[in-house]
């Protein structure tokens, strides 16, 4: 780890008032969440349909048996926990130091660890809807219909299919999620992209409202944006911010 780019984060930290942290599939595969697009992420395997393919509402919509076996075993994953990077967020959140989380994973780790102003842009395993009726299913839920074998879930009122809240391929992001991010990350004094290559859109394209003072990447692998950074560091997301105070 370079310990020089550890001091000048700290100071970028100390120096700053209203941070952002925008984060992407890197900030769960410290907790044991499979990378779609690393080289053993769920994208390198294989299966009858590709994960692009399974994942999108035109497939949902078509064959939710085969959709939900996909989703059951490589997205509904049972006994992960936060971080120390979802630890040290929440800490920077707490500390006043952090206004909010802005993240692409739909895994929840964020609010688990204690932060509270966490912007989903793909949605959360976390939340499910019955899509006749509207009524909400938590994650537990959905846990017990897995572990009792049930194909698709139903809702226990009417007898509707239950659909994750999560954002397909060929589905919009929510607006309202979307508008928050702008605002808080046009408002932000510095910017801390985590865990993120920067190629799915629209998402990656948010942080272009970013006017603030600092742009820090920290990723394993080199980025797109990493020649408009003011500081680089190429490491694990956890063991990097572990490092800070606040």
């Amino acid at each position: 780890m370079d310990l020089e780019k550890i001091k000048k984060l700290q100071e970028m930290v100390n120096d700053s008032n209203r941070i952002v942290f925008f984060g992407g599939a890197g900030v769960s595969t410290e907790s044991g969440i499979p990378d779609f697009r690393s080289v053993d992420g769920l994208y390198n395997q294989k299966y009858d349909y590709p994960p692009e393919t399974i994942l999108s509402h035109t497939f949902y919509m078509r064959n939710k048996p085969e959709f939900y076996r996909f989703y059951n075993e490589k997205i509904m994953i049972d006994g992960i926990e936060p971080n120390a990077a979802h630890k040290k967020l929440a800490e920077m959140e707490a500390k006043g130091k952090l206004s909010a989380v802005i993240t692409q994973n739909i895994d929840g780790l964020h609010q688990k660890a204690g932060s509270k102003k966490v912007l989903e842009l793909h949605g959360s395993t976390l939340r499910n809807y019955c899509v006749e009726c509207g009524k909400f299913f938590d994650g537990a839920y959905m846990f017990e219909q897995k572990a009792a074998g049930v194909t698709v879930p139903k809702c226990d009122a009417c007898g509707g299919d239950i659909k994750p809240d999560v954002v397909l391929y060929e589905e919009g992001l929510d607006q309202n999620i979307l508008q928050e991010s702008v605002y808080e990350l046009s408002h932000a004094d510095m910017l801390i992209i985590g865990g993120t290559s920067l190629v799915v859109y629209p998402a990656a394209g948010l942080i272009d409202y970013f006017r603030g003072k600092y742009l820090v990447l920290i990723n394993k692998s080199a980025t797109a944006r990493d020649t408009r950074a003011d500081l680089v560091i190429t490491d694990s997301i956890g063991e990097v911010l572990s490092q800070i105070e606040v």
